[in-house]
């Protein structure tokens, strides 16, 4: 579902994403790891087509994302690192716009909107204003927005960020029960979360893949945890 050819993109001098190429398919939960400023949020917006490459391509379902960038982007539900939204909105404008701009419309909206509203738990603030809302409770409206189209394919920056334990178990089974049917990169600073949920690890650093493997293949091949495997692999490379 996803196909990564030499990915590469720049903000000056800095190389942010330097020539990376990785697949992904339906069934897989990739986690995207690496240290603060490794390029993974520049990656996913590549792939979310918010950003366009400066050398390679990518293609989600069968879509370039440089050639046929609206399709990608009606195959994706991507959640962004601070999940923007507007403020000034009532979660229920906010996902009005979002299933105008999704043209879900009629019975099929109203289908989505209750679902999305049970899967993700925001019933109680749903005529709330966007501002008034929690750290956790704002998390929770852009992983609704992410999901209110069923997308095939998910790109979660830091899903979990700042909800609390429960929440954060709660959003660990969903990505469970939607892994079978769809394809999801999942970034997350959080190990024990990609041990609970992915079936894949990709560590970058500096913009580099250095790993492509499995949480299970890393910490037997490593005999530790994968907190150590972590620290071991970014930190050697670093000083290699």
């Amino acid at each position: 579902m996803i196909e990564v050819q030499n990915l590469r993109r720049c903000f000056g001098p800095v190389v942010a994403v330097d020539d990376i190429s990785f697949a992904a398919g339906k069934g897989d939960v990739l986690g995207f790891l690496g240290p603060n400023g490794a390029g993974k949020s520049t990656a996913m917006k590549m792939l979310a087509c918010f950003l366009s490459p400066d050398g390679g391509t990518a293609s989600v379902c069968g879509h370039d994302i440089i050639t046929d960038p609206v399709a990608v982007r009606r195959c994706i539900g991507y959640l962004a690192e601070n999940a923007p939204a507007y403020n000034e909105m009532t979660v229920a404008g906010f996902l009005d716009f979002v299933c105008d701009a999704r043209q879900i419309r009629g019975a099929a909206r109203k289908q989505a909107v209750e679902r999305i509203l049970s899967i993700c738990s925001i019933e109680s603030v749903y005529h709330q204003t966007i501002e008034t809302l929690s750290k956790g409770y704002r998390r929770r409206v852009g992983l609704a927005q992410a999901l209110i189209h069923d997308p095939q394919v998910l790109i979660l920056d830091e899903p979990t960020d700042g909800l609390d334990p429960n929440q954060k178990h709660e959003v660990r089974e969903l990505i469970n029960q939607m892994a079978q049917e769809k394809c999801i990169i999942v970034s997350t600073h959080i190990l024990e979360e990609v041990e609970q949920v992915c079936n894949r690890t990709i560590i970058i650093a500096r913009g580099k893949i250095l790993v492509d493997s499995t949480p299970g293949k890393l910490t037997e091949e490593h005999g530790c945890s994968l907190t150590e495997v972590f620290r071991k692999i970014t930190t050697t490379k670093k000083s290699a």
